[in-house]
């Protein structure tokens, strides 16, 4: 109970009662920005001073290894699981989602662990960096891959003429060549490749400031650290209640589209998240990570992306339903992670490793 009296979580609750009762209470998108920016950077930074205090350990490689091993795995076990219920497309998006990582996630997490003195590496903002990508990875390769498969039987189909604004005739529809080449069937998508992907995450805004951040901690050290106290330490507990003000809003907000899921889909996102924690506690267990870091690693496989991913996937797999895999993330495993799940996993670990 006394988790839920947490500033942080108080003014989460404050926004999404503030949205179930559609008070005109909001946040302006410039503020959301900036206060963005400004968690990302604070973050950053506090990573890098740690990393520059500890070095680069074998603790350091456990833990960044299993982050990017439950990267893999969380993708690829949620294809596995909703390909039963959804179409491949869907699927895929999905697992994506729920095989990413929350930013405001994760800072809140931190800041959770501070407040009942639990010591984490701050590296652990490198392996929030890591674990965003490869999940993007996957479900793209799955996606061509579906696609692949669906133009087999259309290459056989009787092509049609089709005569573009210009005047130019080509040969169109299933199996057609059009000035791109082979149509796949269905809606399509883009081809992308695995470098352009990679590319674009790492340039990605959010992704550059949460890694150049960590850079610049990492170079300047202690004596950065203290320089940069009051911005990275003694400001960051109030920025993210006014994110998580924020936040509240953007989930009561987007309640609708969760009541028109199905119920197998609901179950996901409330015992998916729990079963990945799961496999991520286990993993931690077994290599001996320290408690605060176990806890961020749990959190991290518990989460699920409402922004980085649904921004990429728009565009990558445009056969799949937004409203799907944003609705579910945003609408309900945010609020359960926020409210109940950081807490939970705390626990957890705390028993586990006998803290």
């Amino acid at each position: 109970m006394q988790s839920l009296l947490d500033p942080a979580v108080l003014f989460f609750a404050l926004g999404a009662f503030a949205g179930l009762v559609r008070s005109n209470l909001e946040m302006p998108a410039a503020i959301s920005k900036f206060l963005s920016i400004y968690l990302l950077t604070a973050l950053g930074l506090k990573g890098g001073f740690a990393l520059a205090a500890s070095g680069f350990t074998a603790s350091v490689a456990s833990s960044l290894g299993l982050a990017v091993l439950l990267a893999v795995v969380v993708p690829l076990a949620g294809y596995a699981l909703l390909r039963r219920v959804l179409s491949g497309f869907n699927a895929a998006a999905v697992a994506a989602t729920y095989g990413s990582v929350s930013a405001v996630t994760f800072v809140t997490a931190t800041q959770y662990l501070e407040s009942q003195s639990i010591s984490y590496g701050g590296y652990m903002a490198a392996a929030m960096a890591l674990m965003e990508s490869p999940a993007i990875l996957l479900a793209v390769m799955l996606a061509n891959a579906l696609r692949q498969r669906q133009a087999v039987p259309a290459a056989h189909a009787a092509p049609v003429m089709a005569v573009s604004p210009s005047g130019t005739a080509a040969l169109a529809g299933p199996g057609g060549l059009g000035a791109a080449g082979p149509t796949p069937a269905g809606k399509g998508g883009p081809a992308l490749s695995v470098g352009k992907i990679l590319r674009e995450s790492f340039t990605d805004g959010t992704q550059l400031l949460l890694l150049g951040a960590m850079l610049i901690g990492l170079v300047t050290g202690e004596a950065g650290k203290a320089a940069m106290q009051p911005f990275s330490g003694d400001l960051f507990k109030g920025m993210l209640c006014l994110f998580l003000l924020d936040m509240g809003l953007s989930a009561a907000r987007n309640l609708p589209a969760v009541r028109k899921q199905s119920p197998w889909l609901l179950a996901y996102a409330v015992w998916g998240p729990l079963v990945h924690a799961s496999v991520a506690v286990s993993l931690a267990w077994l290599a001996q990570v320290p408690a605060g870091d176990a806890v961020l690693l749990m959190v991290l496989a518990a989460s699920a992306s409402y922004i980085a991913v649904p921004a990429v996937v728009r565009y990558a797999i445009p056969e799949a339903d937004p409203s799907l895999y944003v609705s579910l993330s945003l609408g309900v495993t945010f609020p359960l992670n926020i409210l109940l799940g950081i807490p939970l996993y705390t626990q957890v670990v705390l028993q586990l490793w006998g803290g």
